[in-house]
């Protein structure tokens, strides 16, 4: 019999999975666009930067919270927040950024049945 995975690990294996979605939607030919700088890469050379940081679960796996970005705007830049920002209102309808935010601060909670879900759920997406 399998042991259990430890929460950890759950979360280590979604971030995984849902990284791998969001860089890789939207490519074409494998060549993935940063969502602050517009650099064009192969997906795998990219990063799944957030808009509002990962400690907040409640917007750490939101498909629009989450955007493909070069290693230079995500790591060297801090992320290009304000970028982002106004790149997600222009994407996704004016307010999104504020909509995400307040979004950010809500406690949202994950059972392990819930994280095996949403892994199973980017796999099958991935595959």
């Amino acid at each position: 019999m399998a042991r259990k995975k430890s929460r950890k690990t759950l979360i280590k294996n979604l971030d995984s999975e849902f990284s791998k979605y969001i860089r890789q939607r939207g490519s074409v030919d494998d060549i993935a666009e940063c969502f602050t700088c517009g650099k064009k890469d192969h997906w795998k050379n990219l990063d799944a930067g957030h808009f509002m940081s990962r400690k907040n679960y409640s917007t750490r796996w939101d498909e629009t919270n989450v955007q493909p970005q070069c290693k230079a705007c995500n790591v060297f830049k801090y992320g290009e927040q304000y970028k982002f920002g106004v790149n997600l209102d222009i994407h996704f309808g004016t307010g999104t950024a504020d909509d995400l935010f307040i979004k950010s601060k809500h406690m949202k909670k994950f059972s392990d049945s819930d994280l095996i879900d949403l892994i199973e759920h980017y796999k099958q997406l991935n595959s």
